[in-house]
């Protein structure tokens, strides 16, 4: 399974988003740090779930990253996100 896979599968199970695009932006950091071969390391997300109702960003961002920590673990190195409660 791809790392694009497996992160969009794992938000879909643990924070039920009801917007989600998980975008590959690897190929824009080439020669960069935590850059691979193959790609799969620098990736922008945005997702729309209640889970975030009531949070700020800071704790909004908090929450995905815990969510994909295993990602990080697999070689994920950078996530740009943006996080938003339904109607925001």
């Amino acid at each position: 399974m791809t790392l694009t896979t497996w992160i969009t599968r794992t938000l879909q199970d643990r924070l039920q988003p009801t917007e989600l695009t998980v975008t590959d932006e690897s190929h824009k950091h080439h020669g960069h740090a935590g850059w691979r071969e193959g790609g799969e390391t620098h990736f922008r997300l945005h997702i729309v779930s209640e889970a975030f109702a009531g949070k700020g960003r800071v704790e909004r961002h908090r929450l995905v990253n815990e969510v994909l920590k295993e990602a990080f673990d697999r070689g994920l190195h950078a996530l740009a996100i943006q996080a938003k409660a339904p109607g925001e």
